[in-house]
């Protein structure tokens, strides 16, 4: 839904970035560029996937933004800083998410990076950022182990970097809450599991299963695809014989359409599940058989949301493509870092400190403030503090929520 105005027509894919400016008196305090405004240019760096089969989460996610930054620069949000994005797209990929990492290292004026899409790809990016104090912060990263360490399942979480936090709660909290809707919810107590092998959809799936079973569901079968195929037909044939009475996927939706319609195809009339990497506007349009199919995400769904009202009309105005899944929780990420700026401009009586990365990161835990996606803080992990997850079911072609809730993990 993107319909690009004058004022962001500069965006560069891969390495370009994108200044928006607006006038301002203030001298700089800080060796970055000057806008011949007198206002003291701040860059937030951004990654995603902007080329390949995650492009348009990773451009809906980009759209938002490059919205924040625009709004922050309008209502001068920072009075004598110009804020500036830099996106570069990491193709999905963990190396060159991690050669991304060191392009925004490398860029002094880069205070922050928002992104990424994948956890796997964050995996490259938080050792470098947490040696160089540069806030991160991804509206889509779920992987539990990115925040509380590969402990958590047995109690022993631990902050992994003090450089990293996220608008989007964690796998352990989505998986539970898929278990939970499909048992409680659907009434389905066979299950056949597969997963992708990537760190989010290995991930989702084990602590669906973990809970599914807790719960009394059976898993009646499990297997792993390669998330680069498109055939999945012997995979689909082995489902039919087990009883399923549907499959979780763990895994992304370009590969969870050709799954859900083969899966239809094979004789096997049952629902698919997955969760938010699935719950794209792509998947319906990919998959002829995806009436049925159930989803989750993270937060309640942002057009039913008064806060998201606003964000959701600039958006429309501004962009011709899908603000996607990501989209209110990308523009509240950004906003935090913005926030964070903010209090380190307060603290250093008006101006952006010389050291303005490690006040910046400093800030980060203080930040509080009503988001599009409702109120944004982060907990002593660097996660969210907001738990919402919505479950959806495909109706008329179309993603349609169910059923939201506030979810505690078990």
């Amino acid at each position: 839904m993107r319909n690009r105005s004058a004022l962001i027509l500069t965006t560069v894919l891969t390495t370009g970035a994108l200044t928006l400016t607006a006038c301002g008196s203030r001298d700089k305090d800080k060796g970055s560029d000057d806008n011949g405004g007198g206002k003291t240019t701040v860059t937030i760096g951004f990654d995603a996937p902007l080329t390949g089969d995650l492009s348009a989460l990773g451009i809906g996610m980009r759209n938002s933004a490059e919205l924040a930054v625009k709004t922050a620069n309008k209502e001068n949000t920072v009075d004598g800083v110009e804020f500036k994005l830099e996106p570069l797209d990491d193709q999905a990929q963990p190396s060159v998410g991690g050669q991304n990492a060191q392009k925004f290292i490398s860029n002094n004026d880069v205070i922050g990076v928002v992104g990424p899409l994948n956890s796997s790809v964050s995996q490259s990016m938080q050792k470098p950022f947490n040696d160089a104090n540069l806030t991160q912060i991804s509206p889509a990263n779920t992987g539990t182990e990115l925040t509380q360490g590969d402990g958590w399942k047995k109690g022993d979480k631990k902050r992994q970097f003090k450089t990293f936090f996220r608008t989007a709660t964690t796998d352990q909290v989505q998986g539970q809450f898929a278990a939970q809707y499909l048992f409680q919810k659907a009434k389905i107590k066979k299950v056949y599991l597969i997963d992708d092998q990537k760190t989010y959809g290995a991930g989702l799936a084990a602590s669906f299963k973990d809970t599914f079973t807790d719960l009394g569901g059976k898993i009646v079968g499990s297997d792993h695809v390669n998330p680069e195929d498109r055939d999945f037909k012997s995979v689909t044939s082995k489902v039919k014989g087990t009883g399923a009475e549907a499959v979780y996927y763990g895994g992304e939706y370009p590969a969870a359409a050709p799954l859900s319609q083969q899966l239809k195809e094979s004789g096997a009339k049952i629902p698919l599940m997955g969760g938010d990497g699935m719950k794209s506007d792509e998947f319906p349009k990919l998959n002829k058989k995806a009436e049925g199919d159930f989803g989750t995400s993270v937060g309640a769904p942002v057009e039913e949301l008064p806060s998201a009202k606003k964000f959701i009309a600039e958006y429309n105005k501004n962009y011709k493509e899908n603000m996607e899944t990501y989209g209110g929780g990308t523009y509240d990420a950004t906003w935090a870092i913005i926030e964070a700026v903010k209090l380190a401009v307060d603290e250093n009586d008006g101006k952006l400190p010389s050291d303005a990365r490690e006040k910046v990161l400093a800030s980060m835990s203080k930040v509080k403030f009503d988001g599009v996606t409702g109120s944004v803080s982060f907990d002593k992990y660097g996660d969210t503090t907001n738990t919402m997850m919505t479950a959806y079911e495909v109706k008329n072609n179309k993603w349609g929520s169910k059923f939201s809730e506030a979810y505690k993990p078990r």
